[in-house]
């Protein structure tokens, strides 16, 4: 533990929103934490110490600053520079338990100090390998005894005269990443209050002239009616718009909530410490083009100062809420009221957002432009948005993740109650086509965002426009029961068009049944047809286009009915509208209903009923049929139930051992030689083809002696360090059959290879099988994602993967299985025999569990992986290790 001084410090936030600092202990804290005591009541002296002495706080001192020694850890908790808590464990150098004790400042009680220190214990304990803490406390001592029990942990407590001992066990299961997610949402809403719902809101940096940034602030803030109180910060005027003026934060005769800072770069900084200073608990910085000393300034200052900060060069906040109308954004207009949060990183998509949801007629709960995003991020504004009771759907556009575990947590539960759509941005990021393995070729960032997405039950569209047509269905119409849908038009070429489109999309255009043609034709007028689509002739009356409607939207084996209506000269005439008569009922259909009207001069618009239902009317189909298969998707995904991680053995402590070896004779890390990568996979009982490792070519006729197969053939494979295409490079010899061949083949190597080549592989020849591949990368935002598809040769020509983030859920490793291209062939097609299905997943899951156990693991390359009906096997392996210090992704801190 020589390195507990050095770790950087971590800011969380307490329940009531304030910011503390989590750091080890140093020497130089000793009179501090002497005064943590010694400022306590002779109460909390007594509930810590079980006795009431002033000499305990010097000892408590001295045992928390003293040497570093195995065993021993100490947290302290400090707010503004005073130390408000510690919290320490002993396991007294040995191997068992750690006793843990807990300290908090007086006044500092109930605002979950104490929780927040053990949880960054417990995490610093499981990555010590320590698996249980152990604490004595008063039986009196209820507050105590409440904040173990309410960790989320396992508690046992035996009462021992006045004393209670409490056993912790330290796992860390989904019920206690639960607890502590709950307690890190109600701490993070808490802290946005005062940038969401300020009641007073400083602007610094308005300027006397027009056309400065600031000044349009000031003025959205004031013409959008924010009921607040309202300043500008500027020491050259008195009153800017007929706000008044001050000429600092800290003159100002109330202090903000929320400051918004609209000052060139160089300024920021010292605005942002003056409103600390001041007691602001928020900003907004729309400034850009802040240097690095700058931005790490502004951001020291509000951890210093516990403010909470969006931007900065961002395009600001707003809060459509009834009594408070906050709109501290320079964008052309005011959002309407409305039900959509919108969270961006690009001002330009937050406009475009902005304007099309006002349109629409959804509107806006609460808009985040998040620019730089140093701060307040989309996991941040999903939990505002979880709990408002304004929002129902949710829009994002992140360019970045800053914790994608936490993220997709988060979202796994916001999704479950709300719709959360997103952009797909940067799909094209070509920055990663460098690879050193098959596994790093596969992994694409575009790849491991769609796994985050998916895994997570975000909405994924391709576009501003797809995302706000997506958007207007979900708040419009109910979720399909699946992926049918039947199609109605009164030209057949609308119909064609809407069609295919219907199957692009990835929606099934079934045939109608026999009964359901009949009872269409009977409502319809003569010359129609009852295919699907339903061409109902141009001219049909109101009543039977809604008649007609009406059966499908009942029939189950209809999810979805599109009705794709052009303008015609017949209706123009008669003087029927069959728009007008779908939208006379719009509401009370459980079936999804959607118009397509090519001549509507808007992509998407929202049409009202008159009984207050609305119907979703798209320009083009493809649009329609995206948005109905999106919500198709959603539909499956929240009737599946949330996954669980399946439990596989490991020898965990063997793993750690073996990579602690390597890397300690390769600081730099590398590619594990063969002996080695075997002995790392046999931890995690990943099945292996038997092989033996040759250093010469004697030992390589005598290894293919003792593992020739049935028939005698084996294969002789050529390493170094960095191999990657064997077969490309001409590395293997296979079919090999008697002492000749192997020696020849083993030379041939040899020769072609000087200098380079360490010693062959020799296995036995596989049987015939479906070659599949398996790997693992570890991604430096996202974390360990695994893929899967088909092996051998041709696996990056193919390109057939698939991919999800680690840890695998049960349905994880299902879809994993069933989403490549070649998904057929692992069942039984084209003749061949079903591969035994379990076992793949077994392998899935394992390699799931050496990634997640193993941060140091940056590639897994298991190709080919021999699946037949009776086994699989994995016939070649490669690791590559790297030095990387484990983290916690589910440990409670700010960015």
């Amino acid at each position: 533990m020589d390195d507990v001084i050095s770790r950087p410090p971590v800011h969380a936030l307490l329940t009531d929103g304030t910011t503390v600092c989590i750091r080890p202990v140093r020497p130089g804290d000793h009179d501090r934490l002497e005064g943590l005591y010694d400022d306590m009541s002779p109460e909390n002296l007594r509930m810590r110490f079980f006795a009431v002495s002033r000499r305990s706080a010097r000892m408590a001192a001295d045992r928390a600053c003293g040497p570093a020694r195995p065993g021993y850890r100490a947290l302290l908790a400090e707010a503004r520079g005073r130390v408000i808590g510690l919290a320490e464990y002993d396991t007294g150098g040995g191997e068992g338990p750690a006793e843990i004790s807990v300290a908090v400042a007086d006044g500092r009680h109930h605002r979950g100090v104490g929780t927040l220190l053990v949880e960054h214990l417990v995490s610093a304990a499981r990555a010590d390998g320590i698996t249980t803490f152990t604490a004595d406390a008063l039986s009196e001592n209820r507050e105590v005894l409440r904040l173990f029990t309410d960790l989320g942990l396992h508690v046992t407590r035996r009462l021992e005269g006045t004393e209670v001992r409490c056993t912790i066990a330290l796992d860390q299961d989904d019920g206690y990443l639960s607890a502590v997610e709950a307690r890190g949402r109600a701490a993070d809403v808490a802290s946005l209050v005062p940038l969401l719902r300020p009641r007073a809101v400083a602007v610094a940096g308005a300027g006397r002239r027009p056309g400065s940034v600031g000044r349009a602030l000031l003025h959205h803030l004031r013409a959008g009616g924010y009921a607040g109180r309202l300043f500008a910060v500027n020491p050259h005027a008195t009153a800017i718009l007929g706000v008044p003026s001050h000429p600092s934060v800290g003159s100002l005769p109330r202090t903000p909530d929320l400051v918004v800072i609209a000052a060139p770069a160089p300024a920021v900084p010292a605005l942002a410490e003056e409103s600390g200073r001041a007691g602001v608990r928020a900003l907004v910085v729309v400034s850009a083009g802040l240097d690095h000393l700058q931005a790490q300034a502004l951001l020291t200052a509000c951890r210093a100062y516990g403010m909470r900060l969006v931007g900065p060069n961002c395009l600001g906040v707003s809060n459509t809420e009834p009594g408070l109308r906050l709109d501290a954004t320079f964008a052309a207009g005011h959002p309407a009221p409305g039900s959509a949060g919108v969270a961006v990183q690009s001002g330009g998509v937050g406009i475009a957002l902005l304007d099309g949801l006002s349109r629409l007629g959804i509107g806006v709960s609460t808009f985040a432009s998040l620019g730089d995003k140093y701060d307040v991020s989309g996991n941040d504004m999903l939990q505002w948005w979880e709990s408002d009771g304004r929002t129902d759907l949710a829009l994002l556009h992140l360019e970045s993740f800053g914790n994608p575990r936490a993220f997709s947590r988060t979202a796994r539960r916001v999704t479950r109650r709300m719709p959360v759509l997103t952009v797909d941005a940067g799909r094209t990021d070509a920055g990663r086509r460098a690879a050193a393995s098959h596994t790093a070729a596969a992994a694409g960032r575009t790849m491991t965002r769609q796994a985050l997405f998916t895994q997570a039950g975000v909405t994924a569209t391709r576009s501003v426009g797809e995302l706000l047509a997506t958007a207007a269905l979900f708040h419009a119409q109910p979720l399909p029961a699946g992926t049918r849908v039947a199609i109605v038009t009164n030209a057949g070429g609308a119909g064609v068009l809407a069609a295919d489109a219907c199957a692009e999309a990835g929606l099934a255009v079934p045939e109608f049944t026999p009964e359901l043609a009949d009872g269409l034709l009977a409502v319809l007028p003569a010359g129609a047809s009852a295919g699907n689509p339903v061409d109902t002739t141009a001219a049909v009356p109101e009543d039977a286009v809604r008649a007609c409607v009406d059966r499908l939207t009942q029939d189950p084996g209809t999810d979805a009915v599109l009705v794709a209506l052009v303008p015609t000269a017949v209706a123009e005439a008669t003087g029927e509208d069959p728009v007008r008569a779908l939208t006379r009922e719009a509401g009370r259909r459980e079936c999804p209903l959607v118009l397509v009207q090519p001549a509507q001069d808007v992509a998407v618009r929202l049409l009202s009923a008159a009984d207050g239902g609305t119907l979703v009317s798209y320009a083009d189909p493809q649009a329609a049929a995206q948005a109905l298969a999106h919500a198709a998707r959603r539909a499956a995904w929240l009737r599946r139930p949330a996954g669980t991680v399946p439990a596989t053995d490991a020898d965990t402590e063997r793993a750690r051992e073996i990579v602690a070896a390597f890397l300690a004779g390769r600081p730099d890390g590398g590619w594990l030689d063969p002996r080695t990568c075997g002995d790392l996979l046999a931890c995690y009982a990943v099945p292996q083809l038997p092989w033996a490792w040759a250093d010469t070519e004697d030992e390589a006729v005598r290894a293919a002696g003792r593992l020739r197969g049935a028939d005698g053939r084996v294969v002789v494979k050529a390493h170094w360090p960095g191999l990657v295409h064997k077969s490309a490079q001409h590395a293997v010899h296979l079919d090999l059959r008697g002492e000749e061949q192997v020696r020849a083949a083993y030379r041939d190597l040899a020769s072609r290879f000087p200098g380079q080549m360490t010693g062959v592989v020799v296995q036995p020849l596989a049987e015939r099988g479906t070659e599949l591949f398996a790997g693992v990368v570890q991604d430096g935002v996202f974390g360990p994602l695994v893929l899967f598809g088909l092996g051998g040769t041709a696996t990056e020509v193919l390109a057939d993967h698939a991919a999800r983030l680690a840890p695998l859920t049960d349905h994880d490793v299902h879809d994993l299985i069933t989403a490549p291209r070649c998904a057929p062939l692992l069942l039984g097609a084209g003749g061949g025999a079903p591969v035994d299905l379990e076992d793949v997943e077994q392998v899935l899951l394992r390699l799931s569990r050496m990634a997640e156990d193993l941060p140091q693991l940056a590639e897994a390359d298991f190709n080919p992986v021999l699946a037949t009906p009776g086994r699989v096997t994995v016939l070649d392996a490669r690791i590559r290790l790297v030095p990387r210090e484990p983290q916690d992704p589910y440990l409670r801190r700010l960015r």
